[in-house]
């Protein structure tokens, strides 16, 4: 049993970030023979986790889950840091790389007060703070209504308890990871996109440390990785932020990505798709994807998008 940790590994310390730590550092212990005292497991509260009572998008964004990660990580008081993909943004300081993805859980949203999308009652309230959960919804149902609600995965089941919606959306990996795999009905993501890199948990260190990158990559899953590779293209090529309703899907099969993309106005009421195949190596099929979706789509959607060139 060694004196001092191998590896110092951030996180967040909300339940479920603590739930992805601990799955990172149980796959590191096991591919390296480790003692779990090898690990050493740092929590730090970032501020998406402090501010709940306003959408990410006016307090700044994605930056809001990794900044304190970031700042603790550039400065050496911890090795890496563990995330959820989904709520890292697109471009990240040139210090830091992501060392490892581990293999991905369910892609799949679940929703939490109905039996389906068309079961929800006519008018009813649907809590999410997230554009694609909330375009998405008014696009199959432009009869309901959008309330906002942030928080943790206790917190907006509560919320929901409290009434303070009829219905509401968690992603299928956060409850599996919680232990709550029977909560909500799981809503097939071939017909209910996803957010890109849903269910992806990912470990980022700096990108001159040689031993962190070859100790996490020990537990890089290639396939994962690779579609969370294609998907942050993806966001790349749109210009898209946390702001913006973006919904995608990847499908993995024989080292080639099918990859199913959908941008949506704000209110639900235009939706530009498509599918594109593409090898698991190819990194300009996603910009390609991207533009084409742009090219498509009028001004009520790319107002909320980058340029094109």
């Amino acid at each position: 049993m060694p004196d001092m940790p191998i590896l110092r590994l951030g996180t967040r310390r909300s339940p479920l970030a603590m739930a992805q730590a601990h799955e990172a550092r149980a796959r590191l212990c096991a591919v390296h023979g480790w003692d779990d005292s090898a690990v050493e497991l740092v929590p730090v509260v970032a501020s998406g986790d402090r501010i709940l009572d306003r959408p990410l998008a006016e307090i700044g964004g994605k930056a809001l889950w990794t900044r304190e990660l970031d700042q603790w990580l550039v400065e050496g008081r911890i090795d890496a840091a563990v995330h959820s993909m989904k709520d890292v943004e697109t471009i990240r300081p040139e210090a830091i790389a992501i060392a490892a993805i581990l293999p991905r859980a369910d892609k799949a949203d679940r929703l939490l007060g109905a039996a389906s999308i068309a079961d929800i009652p006519a008018g009813a309230r649907v809590g999410t703070s997230a554009p694609r959960r909330a375009a998405q919804l008014l696009h199959l149902r432009p009869d309901l209504e959008v309330v906002g609600i942030r928080g943790n995965v206790a917190t907006r089941m509560a919320k929901l308890e409290a009434g303070e919606a009829d219905a509401t959306f968690l992603a299928a990996a956060g409850l599996d990871r919680l232990g709550e795999d029977g909560i909500g009905v799981r809503l097939d993501p071939e017909d209910w996109l996803p957010a890109p890199a849903q269910a992806a948990i990912g470990i980022e260190c700096r990108g001159d440390d040689a031993r962190a990158r070859d100790l996490l990559g020990a537990i890089d899953h290639r396939e994962s990785h690779a579609e969370i590779a294609a998907e942050r293209r993806l966001l790349e090529g749109l210009g898209g932020s946390c702001s913006s309703p973006i919904a995608a899907l990847s499908r993995t099969d024989d080292g080639r990505i099918a990859l199913t993309a959908a941008i949506f106005s704000p209110d639900g009421k235009i939706r530009i798709g498509d599918t594109v195949e593409f090898s698991a190596d190819d990194a300009q099929a996603p910009l390609d994807l991207a533009r084409a979706l742009l090219e498509r789509a009028p001004s009520e959607i790319t107002e909320h998008f980058g340029h094109l060139d």
